[in-house]
């Protein structure tokens, strides 16, 4: 009873102090240029207008006419001057921010690294910090610097993107909003200037302004805002009218290479659709320990903290029935979807087998689980 009463208190404490911690909102775009600081300072505006106390806390323009002419009639907080390697430079004043107390604080470039010397490392670290002192925000950022997506974006663009924003940050968003063009309109504001100067379009078509590019990023942007949706929903929505909660589980074998595949295709699975996973790996005794090879051992051991670090529970089993194991975790953990490889991977080998496969279908169909083969 006396149990009952600290966690109730304890529940009730952590309201409050949810409660007083600032609204934080993101606007979240496939690139450069689409308009993300250009929206903030309208929106800015209309708070204004409508008599919230809002301020400029840091905003980049980049020489951009349009976007400039809105900071007009806007109260910005001075930025604060750091000597660094010879130069004045400019930071964003978080200390003047939380000193004054805005109702809600506009914030840009939320990837930005801080100049050495800063309190924090990273502007997002400073935004945390605002919200905590009880400030809304309102702050921006590409889809290339999300922590997760660093792989397919380097693959799309051919940039690793080294100013990147961990996920965590935009599950802590209250609301996330995507500016979206397609890649002709986008393209067609670049060549009239409306992004770049002059001397660097030419730079830009040739290298990060391409179509094909711009296209898969905008996909990328619209999966992200898409599934912090589900996540809003998933939060706000009572249990008996939202959508199913997903559970997935990625079954992996001793191969390095594919087993990494599998895990991080399950993972952006997961995160699409804010659901719970796991992965499963099954010790045969073909693979118990004295019989492995040592580097598969250590192999199998990366793989599992890859996965715990992506946000999966491990779990390993001995069988020397695979498929028995996988339907016996599948019932105890109530999956809703299985993830194996493509069928030249040694765990699909295994379980393709026409008598075994098929009763794998069959209990799974039985059961409404979804099969998923990753490419």
């Amino acid at each position: 009873m006396e149990q009952e009463k600290q966690n109730n208190a304890q529940h009730f404490l952590d309201l409050i102090q949810k409660s007083r911690k600032g609204k934080f909102k993101i606007y979240i775009g496939m690139s450069a240029g689409v308009g993300k600081t250009f929206r903030m300072l309208q929106e800015a505006h209309t708070l204004l207008k409508n008599g919230i106390d809002v301020k400029i806390g840091y905003i980049e323009t980049h020489f951009r006419k349009e976007t400039h002419e809105l900071l007009d009639g806007l109260p910005v907080i001075p930025r604060r001057s750091i000597f660094y390697k010879g130069k004045n430079l400019e930071e964003m004043d978080v200390q003047a921010i939380i000193n004054l107390r805005p109702e809600v604080v506009i914030v840009d470039e939320l990837a930005h690294t801080n100049i050495e010397g800063s309190k924090n490392e990273k502007r997002w670290q400073d935004v945390l910090e605002i919200l905590e002192a009880g400030i809304n925000v309102i702050s921006a950022v590409n889809i290339q610097h999300i922590e997760s997506l660093n792989e397919d974006v380097k693959r799309i663009t051919g940039v690793d993107v080294q100013e990147r924003v961990p996920d965590n940050v935009l599950r802590l968003a209250d609301e996330v909003v995507n500016i979206d063009l397609t890649s002709e309109d986008l393209i067609s504001r670049l060549k009239e200037g409306k992004i770049y100067t002059q001397d660097k379009i030419q730079t830009a078509l040739t290298n990060f302004f391409k179509s094909d590019q711009i296209l898969q990023l905008r996909e990328l942007a619209l999966k992200e805002v898409a599934s912090q949706v589900v996540r809003k929903v998933e939060n706000e929505v009572p249990k008996n009218l939202a959508l199913k909660h997903e559970k997935l589980l990625a079954c992996i074998s001793s191969n390095d290479k594919t087993a990494k595949i599998v895990i991080r295709k399950a993972a952006r699975l997961a995160s699409y659709y804010n659901g719970s996973w796991y992965v499963l790996y099954v010790e045969t005794p073909k693979e118990s320990p004295n019989k492995i090879a040592l580097d598969k051992q250590r192999h199998l051991i990366n793989n599992f903290k890859l996965a715990t670090q992506l946000g999966a529970e491990v779990i390993k089993i001995e069988s020397s029935n695979i498929t028995d194991a996988m339907l016996k975790i599948v019932d105890q953990k109530n999956i809703t979807t299985v993830c194996i490889g493509k069928p030249h991977f040694n765990l699909f080998k295994v379980i393709l087998s026409t008598t075994i496969f098929r009763r794998l279908l069959n209990s799974l169909s039985q059961s409404n689980v979804d099969l998923v083969i990753l490419s």
